[in-house]
C-alpha cells in the first residue's frame, strides 16, 4: 500500500523536503488525466474533515484500520474520481509542481477557516438564542415612538448575572450623563422593595457601536424584577435623543438558588 493510499492527507512539508531526490521519477509523474485543482481543493478538505473526525475516539473505535482507508476512497469517489487518478495526481503535483501544491493546501485551509467561523457564528448564535434569560426587544432605536426605553422584567435571576449590549449614542444626542442605570429589587417581608443596583457605566457618545458588560450577583432568592434604562435616566420632555442599542444578552453563570 503506497504512502499516498495509507495517508490521503500528506504531510507536505516532509514531501516537499524529498522532492528533490525524486528528480529521477520525473518520468513517472505524468501530466494526463489529473484532478482538476478546484475539484482536488475540494476532496481535501473533505478529506481533513473526515480525518478529524475520526481522530474522535468514540467515531474511531468503530473503524478498522481497512474501514478508515474506505471512508477516504469513498470521499474520493463521491467527487466522480477514483483511486488511482487520485494518486497519480497527487504523485504529479508533488514531483512537478510542489509550489502549486503549496497554494492548493493554503486554499483548502482557507475553505476550513472559513468552516469553522460559519460554525462558531452558529454556536454562538444558538448559544445566545437558547441561554438568553432577556424578555423583552433585543434591539432599540432612537428616536422612536417610546424615547428612552424602560425596562422592567420579572424572573428567576438567581446567581451571577451578566448584561451584555452594544449600544450606539450619536453626538447629536442630548442625554445629560449617559451611563447605565440597571438594578435588581425585590420586597422584603414588610412589602418594602429592596434594591441592588449593578455598577454605573459612563457610556461614549461618538456615534460609535460599543459593547459594554455589567456583572452582578443579584442578592435576592426567589424571583426578583430587573429594572432601569440602558442610558441611566427617565425620558426628559422636550430632549432629542439619539441611539441604537442591539445585541441584548441577559445570562446566567452558577446555580440558581
Amino acid at each position: 500500500m503506497s504512502s499516498v493510499r495509507r495517508h490521503i492527507i500528506p504531510v507536505l512539508l516532509i514531501v516537499l523536503m524529498a522532492a528533490a531526490s525524486c528528480a529521477g521519477r520525473r518520468s513517472k509523474a505524468e501530466h494526463k488525466d489529473l484532478i482538476p485543482a478546484d475539484n482536488l481543493t475540494s476532496i481535501l478538505t473533505d478529506a481533513y474533515l473526515a480525518d478529524g473526525l475520526l481522530a474522535i475516539p468514540e467515531i474511531r473505535y468503530r473503524f478498522h484500520e481497512s474501514d478508515t482507508l474506505q471512508s477516504y476512497i469513498d470521499i474520493i469517489e463521491n467527487h466522480g474520481y477514483t483511486m488511482e487518478e487520485m494518486e497519480r495526481t497527487m504523485r504529479y503535483y508533488f514531483i512537478r509542481k510542489p509550489k502549486k501544491l503549496l497554494k492548493i493546501y493554503d486554499r483548502v485551509l482557507g475553505n476550513l477557516s472559513e468552516m469553522e467561523s460559519i460554525a462558531d457564528k452558529d454556536l454562538l448564535a444558538f448559544s445566545s438564542k437558547n441561554l438568553n434569560m432577556w424578555q423583552g426587544d433585543r434591539f432599540f432605536h432612537l428616536p422612536g415612538p417610546d424615547n428612552i426605553p424602560w425596562i422592567d422584567q420579572t424572573g428567576n435571576f438567581n446567581g451571577t448575572i451578566y448584561l451584555s449590549f452594544t449600544i450606539s449614542i450619536y453626538p447629536g444626542d442630548q442625554t445629560a450623563d449617559p451611563h447605565v442605570g440597571f438594578w435588581f429589587s425585590a420586597p422584603d417581608s414588610g412589602a418594602i422593595e429592596k434594591i441592588a443596583a449593578f455598577t454605573p457605566i459612563k457610556l461614549l457618545k461618538d456615534g460609535r457601536p460599543h459593547t459594554y458588560t455589567l456583572t452582578m450577583v443579584n442578592p435576592f432568592p426567589g424571583k426578583s424584577r430587573l429594572r432601569g434604562w440602558f442610558t441611566g435616566e427617565a425620558t426628559a420632555p422636550g430632549l432629542i435623543y439619539h441611539q441604537y442599542v442591539n445585541n441584548v444578552v441577559l445570562s446566567r453563570s452558577g446555580l440558581a438558588k
